[in-house]
C-alpha cells in the first residue's frame, strides 16, 4: 500500500492571539519544548509514509516558513516534500479534493491519503501508527475513515461522531451520524452513552474512492476542482494554481461535502492522546502546575496569585493578588483575560481586524521568504528594522516613492545594489538609497547576516513596494 500523509496547514487560530496571527498562525507558534505543531505534525506524518514523502497543502504566504521547518528534521528528503499552495482560503473539501487529484496522477489510483491538520497536537506515537495502520486498512477496503477520540469530558468545542455496528476485523465501527458542536447538557449526554467521539478532522481514504465518492455527493466540487487542477504550475516542489479558478472553487468543508453524506465510512476507534490546542485555556494545560495552580512558561513571578496562566517573552510579567488570569505578552501586545473567557480572544482579533490594526496579522517579527525583520521603532517621521537575511537569499528588486534608506550591516557580508552601482559591505560599513532609487540586498554567504535598517519619509507601509524582480514570484500586492 502507498500511503501519503497529507497536511493542511494553515488557519488563523485568533483564539490564541497575540502568539497567534495571520501572517505567522497557530501550527508555527513554538511550545513549552521548543517545537511548532507543523513540525511535529511533519514528523508524526514521516512516521507513517512509505518513503518520507509527504504532501503539504498551504498558502503561498506559509510555503517558505513549512520548507525550512521541514528542512530542519529532514534535509535529506525535503527533495521528496510536495506543497501545494492556495492562494486564498476554500475550505477544506476543495483542498482535499485538489489533493486527491495530485496523489491518483502521481502515485495511482491505489495509494491512500492520510489528511491530517498542522495544529494537533498527539504525544503516543505508537497508538496513533496503530490507528493510522486501521485506518489504511479500510481505505483499501473503500471506506473513508475518520478517526474518533475517546472523550475525556463534555466538549462544546467539538463536534462529535455518533458509532454505528462494528466492523468485523477493525478496531472501527460504521459512523452513523455527525453531530455540531452540542451545548454542554447535550455533551454530557453523549459522553455518558458511551456511543460517542470527538471528532478530530482527520481521514484515511484512498484517491480514487474519494473522488468517486464527490461524484455523488458534491458534484460541484468536484468538477470546480478539477477544473482549477488543469491549471497547476509546478515549480521544483512547489503546485501553484489560477487564482480566479481558485476563488470559483466552492467553499465548504469535507464533513459537509462528503462525510455526512458518503455511503462507505467508518470512525476508527482512536486510543491517542489528541488536543487540537483551540485556546489559551488548552495551552495552559500542556504547561505544569506549581502549588496554587499557576501555570508559567517564561519569565513570570507571582504574588499571592493562584490558577493564573502565564505566558511571558523577554519582559518580566509580574501578577500580584489575582486568580484564574490568562496574561499572555508578547514584544507588542498584551491579552489579559479571565480564563472562563479563554474563547473570547477572537473577539479581540475581529476589533483588530474592523480598525486595519497590523496587530491582527502581523508580529513585530515579520517572517519572509529570504528571512526576516523585527521593527525596532516605528514612529511618524521614521521606521527602524532589524533584518536578517538567511544564506543565498536575495531580496527583490525594488525602489521606494515615498522614503529612502539607510543600510548598515552589524553581522556578515552583504551584496548589494544600489541604483547602477553594486558592491560588498562588511560589518560596521553602511549605505544610503535615495527615494525613487531601485535596489537589492542579497546574502552571498553560507551565514546569515544582519543589518539595521532606517527608513525616513512620510509613509512607511510595505506598500510602499515597486517591485521589478523577485525570485520568490511576489508581485506589488505581496
Amino acid at each position: 500500500m502507498k500511503l501519503i500523509p497529507v497536511i493542511l496547514s494553515g488557519g488563523a487560530g485568533t483564539r490564541l492571539w497575540p502568539v497567534s496571527r495571520r501572517a505567522y498562525p497557530k501550527p508555527f507558534m513554538k511550545l513549552s519544548n521548543g517545537s511548532t505543531l507543523a513540525e511535529l505534525t511533519f514528523e508524526r506524518a514521516l512516521d507513517v509514509s512509505n518513503d518520507g514523502t509527504v504532501m503539504t497543502v498551504t498558502s503561498r504566504d506559509y510555503y517558505f516558513i513549512c520548507r525550512d521547518m521541514y528542512k530542519n528534521i529532514a534535509s535529506d528528503d525535503i527533495h521528496k516534500q510536495i506543497f501545494m499552495l492556495e492562494p486564498m482560503g476554500r475550505n477544506t473539501a476543495p483542498a482535499i479534493a485538489l489533493a486527491a487529484l495530485e496523489v491518483q496522477q502521481r502515485f495511482g489510483d491505489d495509494a491512500v491519503m492520510l489528511v491530517m491538520p498542522s495544529d494537533h497536537l498527539i504525544k503516543d506515537k505508537d497508538a496513533f501508527k496503530k490507528a493510522v495502520d486501521q485506518g489504511a486498512k479500510l481505505a483499501e477496503e473503500g471506506y473513508i475513515a475518520t478517526f474518533g477520540i475517546h472523550p475525556t469530558s463534555p466538549e462544546t468545542g467539538y463536534g462529535y461522531i455518533k458509532a454505528g455496528d462494528k466492523i468485523d476485523g477493525f478496531e472501527a465501527s460504521i459512523i452513523q451520524e455527525f453531530k455540531e458542536k452540542p451545548d454542554l447538557q447535550t455533551a454530557k449526554e453523549y459522553v455518558e452513552s458511551g456511543n460517542y467521539s470527538w471528532n478530530s478532522g482527520m481521514f484515511c481514504l484512498s484517491a480514487k474512492h474519494l473522488l468517486t465518492e464527490m461524484e455523488q455527493t458534491s458534484p460541484d466540487v468536484l468538477v470546480a476542482a478539477k477544473k482549477c487542477f488543469a491549471t497547476r504550475n509546478i515549480q521544483n516542489s512547489a503546485i501553484e494554481f489560477d487564482t480566479d479558478t481558485f476563488a470559483a472553487m466552492p467553499d465548504i468543508s469535507i464533513d459537509y461535502a462528503v462525510m455526512e453524506q458518503a455511503k462507505k465510512r467508518a470512525v476508527v476507534d482512536s486510543r491517542f492522546d489528541w488536543n487540537d490546542i483551540g485556546s489559551w485555556n488548552s495551552m495552559a494545560g500542556l504547561a505544569e502546575s506549581d502549588d496554587h495552580g499557576n501555570r508559567i512558561e517564561g519569565k513570570a513571578i507571582t504574588i499571592e496569585s493562584k490558577e493564573c496562566y502565564i505566558r511571558s517573552g523577554d519582559r518580566v510579567v509580574a501578577a500580584v493578588g489575582v486568580d484564574n488570569l490568562m496574561i499572555v505578552d508578547t514584544k507588542d501586545a498584551v491579552l489579559v483575560a479571565h480564563r472562563e473567557r479563554s474563547q473570547g480572544v477572537k473577539d479581540v482579533v475581529q476589533f483588530l481586524k474592523s480598525n486595519n490594526h497590523d496587530a491582527a496579522i502581523y508580529h513585530q517579527t515579520v517572517h519572509r521568504p529570504w528571512g526576516s525583520y523585527t521593527i525596532l521603532e516605528d514612529e511618524d517621521d521614521c521606521k527602524v528594522k532589524r533584518l536578517v537575511v538567511k544564506p543565498g537569499q536575495i531580496l527583490s528588486l525594488q525602489r521606494h516613492q515615498r522614503r529612502s534608506e539607510h543600510w548598515t550591516v552589524v553581522k556578515g557580508t552583504a551584496k548589494v545594489r544600489n541604483g547602477d552601482d553594486e558592491f560588498l559591505l562588511e560589518a560596521n560599513q553602511s549605505t544610503y538609497i535615495p527615494v525613487n532609487t531601485m535596489h537589492r540586498l542579497e546574502n552571498p554567504t553560507d551565514t546569515d547576516i544582519a543589518l539595521i535598517e532606517v527608513q525616513c519619509g512620510d509613509y512607511f507601509g510595505e506598500d510602499d513596494i515597486e517591485r521589478f524582480e523577485d525570485i520568490y514570484g511576489r508581485t506589488n500586492d505581496d
